[in-house]
């Protein structure tokens, strides 16, 4: 019988949710990512790549980073302390163990810090303490390659799993996400999962694509359509293209939202979130954003904060 081909898995969390929110909001799949069918999607792909059977090929361990908000502030954003715990029976039910690293405010904005050098020297140690025959990183950004590198020299195949995707928001501005490809090309076993998904090569393929996705797409919620009198148009804003400015959540849809900006309201799309996730956000919330305009002239919303935790900061030091 052929030895076991031990597969170590590393997701970047964040890259992970943003890729997810992409077929959840924009993709037609209109699905969100599952955990199982990915592994079950690893496990056939490093089977074939090896040249083992399918039952020789096993995810023997795997990991999960990213940035979140400590308990206090995730209770204060409604139900994201809920959808977090959800999140977390999704990852453990997996055996995935998780890795988090509280968000860190700088100069008014939160952002992840060490996360990937965490990411980084976690899969060098549990690749030199488990010898996994092939270790998958879920991740896009050049900054890894040195990791390859190291991975590849103790004697382990590298399989990097990326997606390249770009489409437009309703308001026009087009969106862009790509793989490295120094990451790419380092890697042992290169996998673009967006041509995979769109462009399955076999019967095969296309029933293990078809899993990767959740069975059945959960429903949300209808959304109260946005009322003229909920915001009092007194005088129009005339903001400078390009200027940070602050400003309320108006209203929120599936993926996108319209931040208040008389006369009209501003369009943001949920990869403009840097601070919070997009689902952490309520009807009502302070945000900093900067005025730009989409691809075909019109104004819009970039670089959206969530401001309510600044604002509690500020109110302690008084």
């Amino acid at each position: 019988m052929p030895q076991l081909t031990k597969i170590g898995v590393f997701y970047d969390g964040n890259y992970f949710l943003h890729v997810s929110n992409y077929y959840n909001y924009d993709h037609p799949q209109r699905r969100r990512l599952s955990i199982t069918g990915l592994h079950q999607f690893i496990e056939a792909r490093v089977a074939r790549e090896e040249g083992v059977p399918l039952s020789r090929a096993k995810i023997v361990d795997s990991h999960y980073f990213r940035g979140r908000l400590n308990a206090t502030e995730a209770q204060q954003r409604g139900n994201a302390l809920y959808y977090d715990r959800v999140f977390d029976d999704i990852l453990m039910s997996s055996g995935i163990t998780t890795h988090y690293s509280p968000l860190r405010t700088n100069s008014g904005r939160r952002h992840e810090k060490g996360i990937d050098v965490w990411y980084a020297l976690e899969a060098y140690e549990q690749t030199v303490l488990r010898k996994f025959d092939v270790v998958v990183l879920i991740a896009s950004d050049g900054d890894y390659v040195p990791l390859v590198r190291k991975l590849s020299s103790l004697g382990s195949r590298v399989m990097v799993v990326g997606w390249d995707f770009e489409f437009t928001t309703d308001s026009g501005s087009g969106m862009v996400t790509r793989t490295s490809q120094d990451l790419l090309r380092e890697a042992s076993y290169p996998l673009m999962m967006s041509d995979i998904i769109d462009h399955p090569s076999s019967e095969i393929e296309s029933r293990l694509v078809d899993d990767l996705f959740v069975s059945e797409k959960k429903k949300e919620a209808p959304v109260p359509e946005a009322k003229t009198d909920k915001v009092v148009l007194e005088e129009p804003i005339d903001g400078q293209i390009g200027e940070m400015m602050e400003s309320e959540i108006f209203s929120l849809k599936g993926g996108y939202g319209f931040i208040v900006y008389p006369p009209n309201n501003l369009f943001f799309h949920h990869t403009n979130v840097k601070n919070v996730r997009f689902e952490d956000l309520m009807e009502g919330d302070p945000v900093e954003f900067m005025l730009t305009h989409s691809d075909k002239g019109k104004l819009v919303a970039q670089e959206v904060y969530f401001l309510g935790e600044l604002e509690e900061e500020a109110s302690e030091q008084e």
